[in-house]
Protein backbone atom coordinates (compact mmCIF):
# COMPACT_ATOMS: atom_id res chain seq x y z
CA UNK A 1 0.00 0.00 0.00
CA UNK A 2 1.26 3.73 -1.10
CA UNK A 3 -0.16 6.41 1.00
CA UNK A 4 0.08 10.21 1.69
CA UNK A 5 0.54 12.04 4.70
CA UNK A 6 -1.82 13.90 6.44
CA UNK A 7 -1.39 17.41 8.05
CA UNK A 8 -0.50 17.59 11.46
CA UNK A 9 1.31 20.11 14.01
CA UNK A 10 4.95 18.40 12.53
CA UNK A 11 4.02 17.73 9.14
CA UNK A 12 2.69 20.89 7.18
CA UNK A 13 1.91 19.79 4.12
CA UNK A 14 0.29 16.51 2.41
CA UNK A 15 3.39 14.55 0.98
CA UNK A 16 3.54 11.65 -1.41
CA UNK A 17 5.89 8.81 -1.84
CA UNK A 18 8.22 8.69 -4.48
CA UNK A 19 8.70 5.60 -5.32
CA UNK A 20 10.79 4.48 -8.53
CA UNK A 21 9.35 2.67 -11.00
CA UNK A 22 11.61 0.00 -10.96
CA UNK A 23 11.16 -0.83 -6.96
CA UNK A 24 8.13 -2.74 -5.73
CA UNK A 25 6.08 -2.47 -3.04
CA UNK A 26 4.47 -5.58 -1.68
CA UNK A 27 0.71 -4.73 -1.70
CA UNK A 28 0.87 -6.39 1.91
CA UNK A 29 3.72 -3.68 2.81
CA UNK A 30 3.36 0.10 3.68
CA UNK A 31 5.17 3.33 2.42
CA UNK A 32 3.55 6.38 3.05
CA UNK A 33 4.39 10.00 3.74
CA UNK A 34 6.99 11.91 2.67
CA UNK A 35 9.60 8.86 1.66
CA UNK A 36 11.90 8.67 -1.03
CA UNK A 37 12.40 4.54 -2.55
CA UNK A 38 15.22 4.26 -5.14
CA UNK A 39 15.72 2.30 -7.93
CA UNK A 40 14.89 -1.75 -7.76
CA UNK A 41 14.06 -1.39 -4.04
CA UNK A 42 12.07 -3.90 -2.63
CA UNK A 43 9.43 -3.53 0.47
CA UNK A 44 8.01 -7.23 1.61
CA UNK A 45 5.21 -7.69 3.03
CA UNK A 46 4.30 -6.76 6.30
CA UNK A 47 7.08 -4.15 6.17
CA UNK A 48 6.25 -0.65 6.72
CA UNK A 49 8.35 2.74 6.00
CA UNK A 50 6.77 5.60 7.43
CA UNK A 51 7.39 9.01 6.54
CA UNK A 52 4.39 10.63 8.09
CA UNK A 53 6.04 11.98 11.01
CA UNK A 54 9.99 11.95 10.39
CA UNK A 55 10.69 13.77 7.30
CA UNK A 56 11.97 12.68 5.14
CA UNK A 57 12.74 8.86 4.75
CA UNK A 58 15.24 7.59 2.48
CA UNK A 59 15.94 4.12 1.26
CA UNK A 60 18.39 4.29 -1.80
CA UNK A 61 19.05 1.96 -4.69
CA UNK A 62 18.95 -1.60 -4.53
CA UNK A 63 18.24 -1.64 -0.95
CA UNK A 64 15.60 -4.30 0.89
CA UNK A 65 12.87 -4.21 3.39
CA UNK A 66 11.95 -7.53 4.07
CA UNK A 67 9.03 -8.69 6.15
CA UNK A 68 8.12 -7.19 8.99
CA UNK A 69 10.72 -4.19 8.80
CA UNK A 70 9.83 -0.67 10.54
CA UNK A 71 11.57 2.92 8.99
CA UNK A 72 10.21 5.47 10.82
CA UNK A 73 11.78 8.39 12.29
CA UNK A 74 10.83 11.39 15.43
CA UNK A 75 9.23 14.21 14.22
CA UNK A 76 12.03 16.77 12.39
CA UNK A 77 9.55 19.63 12.39
CA UNK A 78 6.99 21.06 15.17
CA UNK A 79 4.78 24.05 14.51
CA UNK A 80 6.87 25.31 11.69
CA UNK A 81 10.09 24.87 13.25
CA UNK A 82 13.44 22.10 12.94
CA UNK A 83 14.22 19.70 15.39
CA UNK A 84 17.31 17.90 15.78
CA UNK A 85 16.10 14.64 15.07
CA UNK A 86 17.79 15.03 11.97
CA UNK A 87 21.17 13.24 9.18
CA UNK A 88 22.54 14.42 6.47
CA UNK A 89 22.32 12.03 3.29
CA UNK A 90 25.67 11.77 1.03
CA UNK A 91 23.90 14.36 -1.13
CA UNK A 92 23.72 16.92 1.54
CA UNK A 93 19.61 16.30 2.24
CA UNK A 94 18.99 16.92 5.50
CA UNK A 95 16.15 13.48 6.45
CA UNK A 96 15.07 11.91 9.09
CA UNK A 97 16.36 8.59 8.46
CA UNK A 98 18.80 7.41 5.24
CA UNK A 99 19.24 4.02 4.37
CA UNK A 100 21.90 3.74 1.63
CA UNK A 101 22.43 1.86 -1.13
CA UNK A 102 22.46 -2.01 -1.46
CA UNK A 103 21.50 -2.11 2.28
CA UNK A 104 19.74 -5.20 3.43
CA UNK A 105 17.28 -4.91 6.27
CA UNK A 106 16.48 -8.36 7.34
CA UNK A 107 13.11 -9.87 8.91
CA UNK A 108 11.75 -7.79 11.61
CA UNK A 109 14.57 -5.28 12.00
CA UNK A 110 14.03 -1.37 12.79
CA UNK A 111 15.64 1.92 11.52
CA UNK A 112 14.14 4.59 13.84
CA UNK A 113 15.31 8.17 13.05
CA UNK A 114 17.00 10.23 13.22
CA UNK A 115 19.55 7.21 11.93
CA UNK A 116 21.97 6.42 8.61
CA UNK A 117 22.83 3.45 7.33
CA UNK A 118 25.73 3.43 5.25
CA UNK A 119 26.27 1.39 1.67
CA UNK A 120 26.49 -2.22 1.44
CA UNK A 121 25.86 -2.80 4.99
CA UNK A 122 23.58 -5.88 6.53
CA UNK A 123 21.15 -5.12 9.40
CA UNK A 124 20.79 -8.59 10.83
CA UNK A 125 16.97 -9.86 11.87
CA UNK A 126 15.46 -8.27 15.15
CA UNK A 127 18.19 -5.45 15.10
CA UNK A 128 17.29 -1.88 16.17
CA UNK A 129 18.83 0.88 15.13
CA UNK A 130 17.79 4.45 16.91
CA UNK A 131 19.43 7.41 16.91
CA UNK A 132 22.28 6.02 15.61
CA UNK A 133 24.39 5.60 12.36
CA UNK A 134 25.60 2.57 11.19
CA UNK A 135 28.70 3.18 8.31
CA UNK A 136 29.28 1.54 4.97
CA UNK A 137 30.32 -2.40 4.96
CA UNK A 138 29.11 -3.07 8.00
CA UNK A 139 27.27 -5.61 9.40
CA UNK A 140 25.48 -5.92 12.18
CA UNK A 141 24.41 -9.54 13.16
CA UNK A 142 20.86 -10.57 14.66
CA UNK A 143 19.28 -8.96 17.67
CA UNK A 144 21.43 -6.41 18.26
CA UNK A 145 20.42 -3.27 19.74
CA UNK A 146 22.40 0.31 18.85
CA UNK A 147 21.34 3.41 20.45
CA UNK A 148 23.55 6.83 20.00
CA UNK A 149 26.75 5.42 18.57
CA UNK A 150 28.38 5.43 15.40
CA UNK A 151 29.50 2.23 14.06
CA UNK A 152 32.66 3.22 11.88
CA UNK A 153 32.86 1.28 8.43
CA UNK A 154 33.79 -2.10 7.74
CA UNK A 155 33.05 -3.37 11.52
CA UNK A 156 31.01 -6.08 12.76
CA UNK A 157 28.32 -6.23 16.02
CA UNK A 158 28.50 -9.37 17.02
CA UNK A 159 24.85 -11.16 17.80
CA UNK A 160 22.53 -9.87 20.41
CA UNK A 161 25.06 -6.68 21.56
CA UNK A 162 23.72 -3.66 22.92
CA UNK A 163 25.70 -0.65 22.01
CA UNK A 164 25.38 2.38 23.52
CA UNK A 165 29.00 3.83 24.05
CA UNK A 166 30.97 5.43 21.56
CA UNK A 167 34.01 3.96 23.38
CA UNK A 168 32.70 0.48 22.72
CA UNK A 169 31.53 1.12 18.53
CA UNK A 170 34.72 2.55 18.46
CA UNK A 171 36.00 -0.88 19.69
CA UNK A 172 34.31 -2.95 17.25
CA UNK A 173 35.81 -5.69 15.23
CA UNK A 174 36.96 -4.91 11.77
CA UNK A 175 36.05 -7.48 9.10
CA UNK A 176 38.05 -9.67 7.48
CA UNK A 177 38.53 -11.99 4.89
CA UNK A 178 38.15 -14.92 7.73
CA UNK A 179 34.88 -13.34 9.32
CA UNK A 180 31.98 -15.81 7.95
CA UNK A 181 29.49 -13.22 7.04
CA UNK A 182 31.86 -11.09 4.99
CA UNK A 183 29.82 -11.42 1.66
CA UNK A 184 26.56 -12.48 2.72
CA UNK A 185 24.79 -9.00 2.11
CA UNK A 186 26.15 -9.23 -1.55
CA UNK A 187 24.06 -12.59 -2.17
CA UNK A 188 20.66 -11.35 -0.27
CA UNK A 189 20.97 -7.86 -2.35
CA UNK A 190 21.11 -10.22 -5.37
CA UNK A 191 18.42 -12.34 -4.30
CA UNK A 192 16.26 -8.56 -3.33
CA UNK A 193 16.76 -6.95 -6.77
CA UNK A 194 15.49 -10.02 -8.51
CA UNK A 195 12.72 -10.45 -6.87
CA UNK A 196 11.91 -6.65 -7.25
CA UNK A 197 12.71 -6.98 -10.62
CA UNK A 198 10.50 -10.17 -10.85
CA UNK A 199 7.42 -8.98 -9.58
CA UNK A 200 7.41 -5.75 -11.28
CA UNK A 201 7.30 -7.90 -14.35
CA UNK A 202 4.59 -9.90 -12.86
CA UNK A 203 2.44 -7.28 -10.97
CA UNK A 204 3.77 -3.53 -11.70
CA UNK A 205 2.61 -0.74 -9.88
CA UNK A 206 -0.37 0.41 -10.52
Amino acid sequence: MIANSVVTDFTPKVCTPNVDPTAYVHPLGFCGGCAKIGKRVLISPCASVRGDEGQAVIVDDESNVQDGCVIHGLETESHGKPTANRVTAPDGTECSVYVGKRVSMAHQSQVHGPAKVGNDSFIGMQVLVFKAEVGSNCVVEPGCTLLGVKVPDGRYVPMGTVLSSQADADALPVITDSYPFKKLNAGVVHVNTSLADGYNREQPLK
